[in-house]
């Protein structure tokens, strides 16, 4: 029985990876690169699931990121979310974030990313598919219209009131827990999923889904799937590449190697 191809390319060694890494990017017609939480984590913000700082050891983030949490407690939620907001805004994209912004000028790249922080769109990516939300917004949690930072700012109370509906509050931007991803950022992405030739999966624990069915059904119309990710997931072993390093070094590594793949 042959290995997986996981297997065989586990065996390169580390150059030898990246060299295979930048052959096959370059020979791309169409890249889908999908994000996780820990393309963001080489920037210092936290990842989801790590144990929380301070005041809010004793919470889980699975307990407040629900919309029950939200019904039960509003405020709560609220100081939390500005909490994590606090992190993001201190954080600046790190030299993974910038090099998609690379490839992307050298091939045509649709970027899917699971993150809320907007490292990718403060690096310079541009139309990039966020699936779960951003941070930095505030929406109607009855209308889910927009709500202005001006707004925010004028108003008391946590949450503040919110200008859609009387009785909406302003919540985070972000898909909770039990709640839908957009229809159209999903559409987007599964479409992508379907055209491109290779697929990149990238910081992502493959644990959410249906983000992480993506490379899957990337694969199932003939595309080539590479992971990179210094930590093993549940997608490695179906990779026909993978790249056991973190993204910042990897990716600018890959680029190097370009004109010598």
């Amino acid at each position: 029985m042959s290995a997986p191809p996981a297997a065989v390319h586990a065996k390169l060694g580390r150059m030898d990876a990246i060299h295979a890494l930048a052959a096959r990017l370059r020979r791309a017609r169409h890249i889908l690169v999908l994000t996780g939480a820990g393309i963001s984590a080489e920037s210092g913000i936290a990842t989801f699931r790590d144990t929380q700082d301070g005041l809010w050891a004793r919470f889980r983030p699975e307990d407040l990121a629900t919309p029950e949490a939200f019904r039960r407690d509003p405020a709560l939620v609220w100081r939390w979310y500005a909490w994590r907001r606090e992190q993001v805004a201190a954080a600046q994209p790190n030299a993974a974030h910038r090099a998609l912004v690379e490839l992307a000028q050298r091939r045509p790249v649709t970027l899917v990313t699971q993150n809320v922080d907007d490292l990718h769109q403060r690096a310079g990516s541009t139309d990039a598919i966020c699936l779960h939300g951003s941070i930095m917004r505030s929406i109607c949690s009855v209308t889910r219209l927009e709500i202005g930072a001006d707004w925010l700012a004028a108003q008391t109370g946590e949450p503040p009131r919110s200008p859609h509906h009387a009785d909406g509050l302003a919540r985070p931007g972000v898909v909770w827990f039990g709640e839908n991803l957009p229809a159209d950022a999903l559409d987007r992405a599964n479409a992508a999923a379907r055209d491109c030739d290779a697929v990149l999966a990238i910081g992502t624990s493959a644990l959410v889904y249906p983000a992480a069915g993506l490379p899957a059904l990337a694969q199932r119309h003939g595309a080539w799937f590479a992971e990179i990710n210094p930590q093993p997931t549940p997608l490695t072993p179906t990779a026909d590449l993978v790249v056991a390093q973190a993204a910042g070094l990897a990716l600018p590594a890959a680029l190097a190697a370009w004109e010598d793949a």
